[in-house]
Order: structure tokens, then sequence, then C-alpha cells
């Protein structure tokens, strides 16, 4: 039996005036994958983030996820709802130590669900949990540096924590990547590729090293609209990609 579809994109489009950012894109993405989304500046992968995301509307069409209409949703019920995401530039508290950023994250999350822990084991608990996710992304041994200490490879890192500290069903990395040493790199895609099953990943990434290596459902977007969705192999191969992602170029992993 196939996975059911976690997200579900219907038209979706996103203008601006005349200018067409994102033109009726229809997609699916299947609950437990390992979903990617590429194709070159200017093909709409940043915006149809931001749609996903909740951190702009859509202009037409609709976004499910798990069966429910978020499409005028804010950020903070798309997070109720088991959505998160993590972004280019660094939303973390860089005064605040790698355990405190963990530890926000998760008391927000016990405050949308009272009863949770009882309250005078509650900030122990919470503790508990913040050092858990750090654990789960490799930051344990960091838990007292503030955030600003960090390399540019464990901000991300942290980041990814805090998205797991909001228990999400559907994690969406923007460029995740963007600007990280090969070593981060290599960490960081042991890092998506230890995440939990229940746990599917959306990601927009440049490095195509890297898609290749995690995904195995590639989405390629061309001038706002979706071009082709198959297997990684069946992308890498396919000749309408390479002339219309990367002209005469070979697609390689």
């Amino acid at each position: 039996m196939s996975e059911p579809d976690l997200l579900q994109l219907r038209g979706i489009s996103r203008h601006f005036g005349r200018f067409k950012a994102l033109d009726e894109v229809s997609l699916t993405v299947k609950a437990g994958s390992r979903h990617a989304i590429i194709g070159p500046n200017g093909a709409g992968k940043s915006t149809l983030f931001s749609l996903i995301s909740g951190t702009s509307a859509a202009t037409a069409g609709s976004i499910l996820v798990n069966g429910r209409d978020v499409t005028r949703l804010p950020v903070s019920r798309r997070v109720g709802l088991g959505v998160a995401a993590t972004f280019q530039h660094s939303s973390l508290f860089l005064r605040e130590t790698v355990l405190e950023n963990v530890l926000l994250a998760v008391l927000r999350q016990a405050s949308t669900r009272p009863g949770l822990w009882r309250p005078v084991n509650a900030r122990r608990a919470a503790i508990d949990r913040a050092r858990t996710f750090l654990e789960q992304v490799g930051l344990l041994a960091r838990h007292d540096v503030s955030a600003a200490a960090l390399s540019h490879g464990e901000r991300r890192q942290l980041e990814v924590a805090v998205a797991l500290a909001t228990e999400p069903r559907l994690l969406l990395l923007d460029e995740p990547a963007a600007g990280m040493s090969p070593a981060e790199t290599a960490r960081l895609t042991e890092l998506i590729v230890a995440l939990p099953t229940d746990v599917t990943v959306l990601l927009i990434e440049h490095d195509l090293d890297l898609v290749f290596e995690l995904a195995d459902t590639v989405t390629v977007m061309h001038l706002g609209r979706h071009l082709t969705t198959g297997l990684p192999d069946e992308v890498r191969a396919s000749a309408e990609v390479q002339t219309a992602y990367l002209g005469t170029m070979e697609v390689t992993s």
C-alpha cells in the first residue's frame, strides 16, 4: 500500500501584479518521504516554500496538510498542525545558549497541550526533552554555549533541533546547506538521513549532490511552473530537465 499524501498543492499561484512568480502549481508530497524541490534562480522555489510555510499568501489555489485546508492559516496555526520550517536566514536567539533555544520551543509546544506535564516536574521534563533533541542533531556537547558561538553549520543543526521540538509531521528546509563547508554538509546529510520516518521532509536546495543523495522524490520547477516530479534517477536522466533547468549541461550526482 502506498503512503498517503501528507501535503497537497492544488493549482497554487502567487502573482505580483502581472508577474506570475508561481503559476498554477500542483504537487503532492507523500507521508514519510524525503522530497526535494530544485530549479534555477527565478524558478519559484522560494516563493513556493513561503506559501507552504505560511509566511506569504497564495493568490489562488489551495494547500492541504493531512487533508486539511491550511491555505489561509497563519504560521502559528500551521505549526500547531505539524508544519515546521527552517529558513536561509537564522531565526535563533543568538544571546541565549544552545539548550535555551530548544527549551523555548519545547515550552511553547507544551503550552499548546495543557496537562502534558505536572507543574512540579514541568521544567525538568522540558529540559530533558530539549536535551533529547540536541542529542538527535549532534549538539548535546555544545548545550551550554551561546548560539552566537556556533559555526554556520552548527547553527543550521540547531535550527533543525528547534524545528523538531515543535513535533512536526512536515519539516520544511530552505536551502539547508547554503554557505556550508563540505564537512558541515556531510554532517547535515547524516542528520537528515537519521530523522525519524514519521517526519516528512521537504527541502529546497541548490546542492544537487545533496539532493540526489537524500531525496527519494525530486520536483523540478521552471519559470514559476511545475516542470516534472519523479525518482532522482529519472529526473537526472530527463532531457526536459537538462534543457530547461541546466541548459545543455548534464544533471549529475
